[in-house]
């Protein structure tokens, strides 16, 4: 027993009952009474005629008994580490004054900017001497003309 589901109303057709329709480009359209063949016919939106499966799910006919609302868990803030630095650092950094604080990010880019000079002038001669030496032996031969007309 095969139980098809009307195509414009969404209710079950039983064996025996209903009506089809074939368009002209093939596709068959089955209806549960002259009552959704019409309304399919003079182009009605089932979305809109009260009666319909469609319109009750739209405007949310008919779910209350079936599923309660949905509640939504409160977030709670909540601290974790970071790596390379524990909880209990974090808190102690947040708990310091800002003028010590200050004060370690002043050092700190001092010594950052000592390290950067010291380096930028070994590498300098050196960055020179490598130039030339890719500049010398950069020999690329040129490859064959390209056949054919325009691209």
């Amino acid at each position: 027993m095969k139980i098809d589901l009307c195509v414009y109303s969404g209710y079950k057709i039983y064996p025996g009952h209903g009506r089809t329709l074939v368009k002209a480009d093939g596709k068959s359209y089955k209806f549960l009474s002259s009552r959704t063949h019409k309304a399919h016919m003079l182009k009605r939106n089932p979305r809109e005629v009260t009666w319909t499966v469609l319109y009750r799910r739209k405007h949310k006919k008919g779910l209350e008994e079936e599923t309660a609302k949905k509640r939504n868990k409160r977030t709670t803030k909540f601290q974790r580490a970071v790596v390379g630095a524990t909880l209990q650092d974090i808190m102690a950094k947040r708990n310091q004054k800002p003028e010590v604080r200050k004060a370690q990010r002043e050092q700190a880019v001092r010594a950052a900017k000592e390290t950067k000079k010291t380096t930028t002038k070994k590498a300098a001669p050196k960055d020179k001497a490598q130039k030339s030496q890719q500049k010398a032996t950069k020999n690329v031969t040129k490859s064959a003309p390209r056949v054919g007309g325009k691209r």
